[in-house]
C-alpha cells in the first residue's frame, strides 16, 4: 500500500484552520478599528454622529486651531509631559543601578516597593498627593505650621509633573533593570584594567549603555503623562490648567450639550501626536545594535561596591519610597478613617467609619464595586482567552496575515483610555447590534478588551517564542488539527504565562477607570467612576473610603497572585 504522505482529513482540518484564523484575526480587527474610525468620521461631520442630514466639513478642526485657548492646552500638554518624562527617566535610571547594579542595604525591598505605583490607580495616586502635599494637604500643614512657608505649590504645571514623573518611575525601573541583567561586564571589567575608577566606569559604559532601555521608557512614560486624565483633573483643572484630557473631558462629558465635533477632532490631532511617537520608538528599537554587549561569552554583571556612599544612597531611595509612594498612599487609607485630616487636631478625636458608611450605604457603588470585580475577574479571564488565540495565530500558525495582524494587535497602545471609551461609545450609537450592549457593563468590557491587547498580547509572545516548534509539528504529523495542536499543547504548555497575564489584566480592570468615563450610566458604573463622581461633588471622606477599598483589593489578588500561585507579576 503506498504511502501518501497526506494526513487524515487534511484538506477539512487545513479548512478549518483558516475558518478559525480569518474569523480571530476579523474580529480582532473590528475591536481595534471599532472605536478609532468612528471618532475619525465624527472630527470631519458637521453634527453629532448620531444624528441625520450629516454633511463632510472642517469646521471642527477650524475651530479647533482658531481657538486662542488650545494653543494653550496643547502647551501645558507638551511642557506636562515633557518635565514628567525628565523626572521619572532621570530618577528612574538613578533608582535601577542603585537597585540592580550596588550593594545597597535592602535592595531587593526597594525593588518591589518601587514597583508599587504600577498596581495603584492613577485616579488614587493623585489623590494620595492631594491629600498631603495639597494646599490643604496634612503634610503641606504641618510644613506650614512648623516653617512658616511651604517651598512648593502642587497646583503648577511642575507639581504636576512631579506627581506624573514619580508616578511613571516604576516603568523606567523595569526597563533598565532588564537591561541590566542582559548586560555583559566585560566592557566594565575592560574599563577596571585600565584603571578607571567606579564613578568613571558607571558614567562611561554603565550609564550609556542603558540608553535605549531609557529612551523606549522615557516615550512610554512621555505617552502616559500626555493621555494622562486623573493628574490633569484633580490637579491642574480646579486653578485652571487645561491639557488635552481635561480639555476632552469637559467638552464630550461636561457641558450641558457635548461638541461631539470639536471632540473628534481634538482627539484626532492628539492621536496623530501619539502615532509619530510611536513611529520614534519603534526606530528607537530598531537601532539598538550598536548598543549589543551579550554574546556567547557573556559574564554575569558585577556588583558596584558604594563605599561610603552606601548610606546615603540608602537614605536616597529611602526618601523616594516614602515622601513619593508611602506617604500619598498612607494619607488616602489615613484620610478613609478621619472626619477630615489636619495636622493641628489629634488624630483620635476624628477618628470615624461615617466614610465606609456613607459609601457602603449607597447602591450606586456597591453595584460600581460588583460590577468591577465582574469586569476584572470575569472579563480579565475571557481577555486572556482572547490575547491567548491571537498570539497563537501571529506566532504559531501559517495564516497569510499573521504579519499585518500583530501590528493591528499591538495598535491600542497609541489610544488613550479616554479616547478609547469615547470610541466604543461612537461605535455603539452608529453599529447596527452594538446598541444591545448599551446599559450593561460588557460595552465596558469590549473597551477594556481592546485597550488591553497590547498588554495581554506582549506578555504571551515571548512565551510563545520559548515553546519549541516541534512539539506542534508533531501533533500534525500524527493527524492533529491546527486547533488541536494549539488548544492540546501549546495551550497547555502556556498556562503559566496565561496566568501571569490573567493577573495583570485583573489589576489593570480593576484600577481602570477613564476608559469608562464616557460608557458608563446607572447600573453599569466601576469603582473609579463612582471615586471620580465623589470628587467632582467635593466628597473627599467617601471617595477615600472608596479609594482603600480598591488598595486592598489590589493588594490580596497581588498577594493571592504572588503567594498562592507563584505569579511574578514584573520579572
Amino acid at each position: 500500500m503506498a504511502v501518501t504522505g497526506h494526513r487524515p482529513g487534511g484538506q477539512s482540518s487545513d479548512l478549518q484552520a483558516k475558518a478559525i484564523q480569518y474569523g480571530l484575526a476579523l474580529v480582532t480587527v473590528l475591536v481595534v478599528l471599532g472605536p478609532i474610525l468612528p471618532i475619525l468620521y465624527q472630527s470631519v461631520i458637521d453634527r453629532p454622529i448620531y444624528a441625520t442630514g450629516q454633511e463632510l466639513t472642517t469646521a471642527n478642526y477650524r475651530a479647533i486651531l482658531s481657538a486662542p485657548a488650545f494653543g494653550g492646552v496643547v502647551w501645558n500638554s507638551l511642557t506636562f509631559s515633557f518635565w514628567s518624562t525628565v523626572i521619572s527617566q532621570g530618577l528612574g535610571a538613578v533608582l535601577a543601578l542603585l537597585i540592580g547594579r550596588t550593594n545597597l542595604p535592602l535592595a531587593r525591598m526597594f525593588g518591589s516597593v518601587t514597583l508599587w505605583p504600577l498596581f495603584i490607580s492613577g485616579l488614587v495616586f493623585a489623590f494620595g498627593w492631594f491629600v498631603a502635599y495639597g494646599p490643604s494637604g496634612f503634610v503641606t500643614l504641618w510644613i506650614r505650621a512648623t516653617f512658616g512657608v511651604v517651598p512648593w505649590n502642587l497646583y503648577s504645571i511642575s507639581g504636576m509633573s512631579v506627581i506624573s514623573g514619580i508616578s511613571s518611575i516604576p516603568i523606567t525601573v523595569v526597563f533598565c533593570l532588564g537591561a541590566m541583567a542582559l548586560s555583559d561586564s566585560s566592557l566594565e571589567d575592560a574599563a577596571r584594567t585600565c584603571g578607571a575608577g567606579p564613578w568613571r566606569v558607571v558614567t562611561r559604559i554603565t550609564l550609556p549603555m542603558l540608553m535605549p532601555a531609557v529612551a523606549y521608557s522615557g516615550i512610554l512614560n512621555f505617552l502616559g503623562a500626555l493621555e494622562s486624565l486623573s493628574i490633569p483633573l484633580i490637579i491642574g483643572k480646579p486653578v485652571g490648567i487645561e491639557m488635552f484630557m481635561t480639555f476632552i473631558y469637559t467638552e464630550g462629558i461636561e457641558r450641558p450639550q457635548p461638541n461631539y465635533g470639536v471632540v473628534g477632532a481634538a482627539t484626532v490631532m492628539l492621536l496623530a501626536i501619539i502615532a509619530v511617537l510611536i513611529l520614534l520608538q519603534e526606530r528607537i528599537v530598531g537601532n539598538t545594535r550598536r548598543f549589543q554587549t551579550v554574546s556567547g561569552k557573556a559574564t554575569a554583571a558585577r556588583i558596584f561596591d558604594l563605599g561610603p556612599w552606601r548610606w546615603p544612597a540608602f537614605a536616597l531611595v529611602s526618601a523616594y519610597v516614602l515622601l513619593g509612594v508611602g506617604v500619598p498612599l498612607g494619607m488616602v487609607l489615613l484620610r478613609a478613617f478621619v472626619s477630615f485630616l489636619s495636622p493641628l487636631v489629634p488624630l483620635a478625636n476624628l477618628l470615624t467609619l461615617a466614610n465606609f458608611s456613607e459609601a457602603l450605604a449607597n447602591p450606586a457603588n456597591i453595584r460600581s464595586l460588583t460590577n468591577t470585580l465582574v469586569l476584572a475577574i470575569g472579563g480579565g479571564f475571557l481577555a486572556t482567552v482572547a490575547y491567548s488565540l491571537v498570539a497563537l495565530v501571529v506566532h504559531r500558525s501559517t495564516f497569510r496575515w499573521r504579519g499585518p495582524l500583530k501590528y493591528v494587535a499591538l495598535m491600542p497602545r497609541a489610544v488613550p483610555g479616554v479616547i478609547a471609551g469615547l470610541g466604543v461609545f461612537y461605535a455603539m450609537l452608529t453599529v447596527p447590534g452594538l446598541s444591545a450592549l448599551n446599559g450593561t457593563i460588557w460595552i465596558i468590557g469590549l473597551a477594556y478588551l481592546s485597550r488591553y491587547l497590547p498588554t495581554g498580547f506582549g506578555v504571551l509572545s515571548p512565551a510563545l517564542a520559548q515553546i519549541g516548534t516541534d512539539l506542534d509539528r508533531a501533533a500534525r504529523v500524527m493527524g492533529a488539527t491546527w486547533w488541536q495542536a494549539t488548544t492540546g499543547i501549546i495551550l497547555h504548555l502556556l498556562r503559566p504565562a496565561m496566568l501571569g497575564a490573567y493577573a495583570l489584566i485583573f489589576v489593570a480592570f480593576l484600577k481602570e477607570y477613564s476608559t469608562a468615563v464616557f460608557l458608563f450610566g446607572p447600573g453599569t458604573e466601576v469603582l473609579g467612576t463612582s471615586m471620580l463622581r465623589y470628587w467632582v461633588n467635593g466628597d473627599i471622606g467617601p471617595m477615600a473610603a472608596l479609594s482603600a477599598v480598591q488598595i486592598g483589593l489590589t493588594v490580596f489578588f497581588i498577594a493571592l497572585a504572588q503567594g498562592v500561585f507563584g505569579v511574578r507579576l514584573v520579572k
